[in-house]
């Protein structure tokens, strides 16, 4: 069978407010994205990208379907995202 490999970045970037909001506490923006090593088109063989957040996230569960594949929330603290990626090709798993 032929094997294609693409690599890809993955990551994230957080900018502080400089102090902390009055309405919710939060300090921070931030942003998680998948993007392309390469400057391509990843939504030819990326069907859609879940980033599972922390349950204190209304709707801790995101689907991104089309690029950028990012999300950008606002928070106070750290915690890890589970990102999962689904593929066009059946025969390849999430």
């Amino acid at each position: 069978g032929l094997v294609i490999v693409k690599p890809i970045v993955y990551g994230n970037i957080a900018r502080y407010f400089g102090k902390k909001r009055e309405e919710d506490g939060h300090t921070h923006q931030w942003t998680v994205y998948v993007k392309p090593y390469a400057n391509e088109d990843m939504s030819t063989y990326i069907k859609k990208v879940h980033f599972k957040l922390h349950e204190s996230y209304a709707n801790p569960n995101r689907i991104v379907t089309k690029p950028p594949y990012e999300l950008t929330e606002t928070g106070w603290g750290e915690f890890e995202i589970v990102i999962k990626i689904y593929f066009h090709d059946p025969n390849e798993r999430p």
